[in-house]
């Protein structure tokens, strides 16, 4: 039995004896829209809890428009174009409109790169089109402290803009619960205390904190009280399906537009399955997700629900860029050195996490379930080491050593990664 897996960019197959028991694990099939740039279009007209976007913008002298980084595969080659003519239209100046590319603590997109993630020259050509620096103190307003005490310093190319618009995917987050909207905020263009301090380990190990979760999810609730100190923001909310074809599209107030983005996708994304599985097989999602190995712990996160305590999760993921920054090297040697337990008890003292530590923090939510192997190309030997889990170089001879270990032929492959969340329910069946 073959099955392909999201792997870089070319994908990876993986070859299984066909006496043993699959169940592929997948989105549900997504109506897929015809005409995007006119789903566009439709959704600036017809807005959720706000004015039409010709309405909202002939009210502004100018506009910041917030995109995900490359590591999210945001149609915006479709909707920024769509968008700013129709800015254009209502008024504004081509000079007045700033694209800011919402990258977190991540590194700055520029040349290439930059065109690939905006994919309209004549966007970059006509707009201003530049890069958030959460370390770039002078770039930030302070608007307070919520009442968790979180500092709230924000981008103030966006907070001084008289129009605010995001533009986000919604997918399962292995913290907020579903990325998009006020995520494409904090922590996107947020300053890297109120990062840090947002994802301490102390909130991270709150129940809640986990995928699919909004309502009950402390995280969630932090992020949109944050919102509220900037003012009024609207959103632009895509879903996809596996095959990168829009889905689904809205346009409206950040925090209605977006509920109603999550609501259309949870269907999709979220798949009840009645068993759990001494053999999980995931991937990191593939190009641009699996570009390092900081990314790829959102796989193992998302698998987990169905892991059997003590069980064999194998992702597989390119890391064509390695491990990721120097800060999460760190946090990974600290992890090897110190182990689990004297690595938590650290973490959890401090109010504001080291840079790149939470994603240390989430994979040993991992770790505790069972045990963790990756495939991978882009690896380096020293860069292996520091990933803290096994790092196979034969892929399906180490999967049939954990099933004849296991003495169970019934495994779990999903192809998609953390974009599929396999929800562990007794009474329901695997779709």
């Amino acid at each position: 039995m073959r099955i392909p897996m999201k792997y870089g960019r070319k994908g990876l197959n993986i070859d299984l004896p066909d006496d043993t028991e699959v169940d592929i694990i997948k989105k549900r099939v997504m109506p897929v829209i015809e005409d995007p740039g006119l789903a566009v279009e439709t959704a600036l007209s017809t807005p959720v809890a706000s004015l039409p976007l010709e309405d909202e913008a002939g009210k502004c002298k100018d506009a910041c428009m917030l995109i995900c980084d490359n590591t999210r595969p945001v149609p915006n080659s479709i909707i920024l174009p769509v968008l700013i003519e129709k800015l254009i239209e209502a008024g504004l100046g081509p000079s007045s409109i700033t694209v800011l590319v919402a990258t977190g603590l991540h590194r700055p997109n520029e040349g290439d790169e930059l065109r690939e993630l905006v994919g309209s020259d004549w966007v970059l050509k006509n707009v201003n089109v530049v890069n958030h620096f959460a370390l770039n103190d002078d770039d930030h307003i302070y608007l307070g402290t919520t009442s968790k005490g979180m500092p709230v310093k924000i981008d103030r190319r966006f907070v001084n803009a008289g129009l605010r618009i995001v533009i986000g995917l919604i997918e399962p987050h292995f913290m907020a619960g579903y990325s998009g909207g006020r995520k494409v905020i904090i922590p996107g263009i947020a300053h890297h205390d109120t990062i840090r301090a947002l994802h301490s380990a102390r909130m991270l190990m709150i129940d809640g904190v986990e995928n699919c979760e909004i309502q009950k999810n402390p995280m969630h609730a932090e992020q949109m009280e944050a919102i509220k100190m900037i003012g009024r923001c609207l959103a632009i909310n895509t879903v996809i399906d596996e095959h990168r074809n829009i889905s689904f599209i809205n346009f409206g107030g950040i925090e209605e537009s977006h509920i109603d983005a999550v609501l259309y996708a949870k269907p999709f994304f979220e798949i009840p399955v009645s068993r759990r599985y001494r053999t999980v097989i995931t991937s990191s999602a593939g190009y641009p997700l699996d570009r390092n190995y900081y990314q790829t712990v959102k796989g193992m996160v998302g698998a987990i629900d169905i892991l059997e305590p003590g069980g064999d999760m194998f992702i597989v993921s390119e890391c064509t860029e390695g491990l990721g920054t120097k800060d999460y090297a760190e946090s990974q040697k600290r992890l090897i050195n110190l182990g689990i337990d004297r690595f938590l008890k650290e973490t959890l003292k401090k109010d504001s996490a080291s840079i790149d530590e939470w994603e240390t923090v989430m994979q040993i939510k991992a770790m505790k379930k069972g045990r963790l192997h990756i495939y991978s190309e882009g690896l380096k030997e020293e860069e292996k080491m520091l990933t803290g889990i096994e790092v196979v170089s034969s892929l399906e001879g180490s999967i049939l050593k954990s099933i004849k270990e296991s003495g169970d032929r019934h495994i779990a492959v999903i192809p998609e990664g953390p974009y599929v969340i396999p929800v562990y329910r007794q009474d329901k069946k695997i779709i």
